[in-house]
């Protein structure tokens, strides 16, 4: 499977704004930061209808699925419609020479509706998973997932989850500095932990706890060389260790120590492509003493050993 370059995005009838904004943003050309070649398609050229009420001219058919390396199926209100026969011909024709289709929220229904989500694990908004399995029992609707990566076919859950889903695609096939410098433009976390549970109800405490919480977990960011304890922790937040999980747990939908495996491995990524320091210095910086084990956790997250994955991702002269 190689990078993506060109990306096409699929608006069906009654689109969500949301979404057209949100892929447009995330895919448009930077000069000197990413190249890619962006374009919304519908089932027809010309005008189109969205959630807003304001019409979109859309330039491009399904053709455009032809040359794309990524598809992208947005969301739209008329998710209970399957999508006309020639844009499911076309998406399995680019699926069969192999493009990598993506959806989230209500995308991932016309995506269903092609069959290609049969016995594959997928998830959607969670307020529609049920919906969605339903429909299409086939399917195996996961709804506590923000995003499920199954190779060349990729969901992700409702709304903003549309984001994480499309850095997700970018730090894997482009890497995690690519990935981070557009999630900074945009003033969105380039990754997020946990899943949708945490924003089925509203867990995060108010106030002054809330207030120390987010402090720590910022003070933690920038300390990512210490061991951190879970001891020292709690009692940066003024808490009890069983409140301070707790509180951690809500507000970020995993456990302190796998937050910080996480980010201690997310920067381990951003360090080897745009240094070129040696694997021993970055996993102290990223706060291992023992390079053995920083090593064994990195291959087993990305696939790839540190020393491979700089080769496939260095960006350091």
């Amino acid at each position: 499977m190689t990078a993506f370059q060109r990306v096409a995005a699929y608006a069906p009838p009654a689109a969500v704004g949301l979404g057209l904004g949100l892929t447009s943003a995330i895919f448009r050309s930077r000069p000197g930061l990413a190249a890619f070649e962006f374009g919304i398609c519908a089932g027809r050229p010309g005008p189109l209808d969205t959630d807003l009420g304001v019409p979109v001219l859309v330039e491009h058919g399904p053709e455009l699925f032809a040359e794309a390396d990524l598809i992208l199926l947005l969301p739209g209100a008329s998710f209970a419609e399957p999508p006309p026969r020639h844009v499911i011909s076309a998406l399995l024709a680019a699926r069969e020479r192999g493009a990598t289709l993506a959806a989230h929220c209500l995308g991932v229904f016309p995506l269903a509706a092609t069959g290609l989500l049969d016995q594959l694990e997928v998830t959607t908004h969670w307020q529609h998973a049920d919906q969605l399995a339903a429909r299409y029992p086939r399917v195996l609707v996961r709804p506590e997932a923000l995003y499920l990566d199954q190779g060349n076919i990729v969901t992700g859950a409702g709304a903003a989850a549309g984001i994480d889903m499309c850095l997700h695609l970018i730090r894997r096939d482009h890497g995690a500095a690519l990935a981070n410098s557009i999630a900074r433009i945009l003033v969105t976390p380039p990754h997020r932990d946990g899943g949708q549970r945490q924003f089925m109800t509203a867990p995060v405490a108010d106030g002054d706890d809330g207030d120390r919480l987010a402090g720590v977990i910022a003070w933690a960011r920038a300390n990512l060389h210490r061991q951190l304890p879970l001891d020292t922790l709690a009692a940066r937040a003024l808490m009890s260790r069983r409140s301070f999980v707790r509180h951690f747990k809500a507000a970020t939908g995993t456990t302190p120590h796998a937050w910080l495996l996480s980010q201690r491995l997310s920067l381990a990524q951003e360090l080897l492509e745009t240094t070129s320091l040696p694997i021993e210095q970055i996993a102290e910086r990223v706060g291992y003493r023992n390079a053995a084990v920083f090593r064994e956790r990195f291959t087993a997250r990305q696939g790839l050993a540190p020393r491979d994955y700089r080769r496939a991702f260095s960006q350091a002269t």
